[in-house]
């Protein structure tokens, strides 16, 4: 069992914990908990869970998200409406798809009559050959 993280009673795995409070995200961001109540309400893809007391309990990628909109709006001066498009765009870039669009195919269409397991073989083979170039 060499490769197994190792979770404390806290709740941490290798010295990070799962779930923040909203004063411990108010102290890495520097922001007041009204304003990040107040971000939850502006902007959809901030939703933090809430634990059986009602608390909100952060996670990584919501603090990475809560960073991304600081900067947005006080560094580089957007205004929320502009924020949020920004966001959204930022989204749609990543792979997810913007609010009201459909979802893109995850691979492309193969033209028709080529076996899918031939092209695969075909890409594996031409990714081994820039391995062992």
């Amino acid at each position: 069992m060499e490769n197994c993280e190792t979770i404390s009673v806290d709740g941490m795995a290798n010295g990070k914990k799962t779930y923040y409070s909203i004063s411990e995200v108010c102290s890495q961001t520097g922001l007041e908990p009204h304003v990040l109540r107040y971000w939850e309400t502006e902007f959809s893809q901030l939703r933090p869970k809430k634990n059986r007391a009602g608390n909100r309990a952060y996670r990584e990628k919501d603090i990475e998200l809560i960073q991304y909109i600081k900067n947005l709006l006080y560094e580089q001066q957007f205004t929320i409406p502009g924020a949020k498009k920004k966001l959204s765009e930022s989204r749609s870039c990543e792979g997810e798809p913007a609010k009201g669009e459909p979802p893109q195919p995850a691979e492309p269409a193969l033209a028709p009559g080529i076996d899918k397991l031939a092209h695969v073989k075909k890409e594996l083979g031409e990714i081994l050959a820039l391995l062992t170039a």
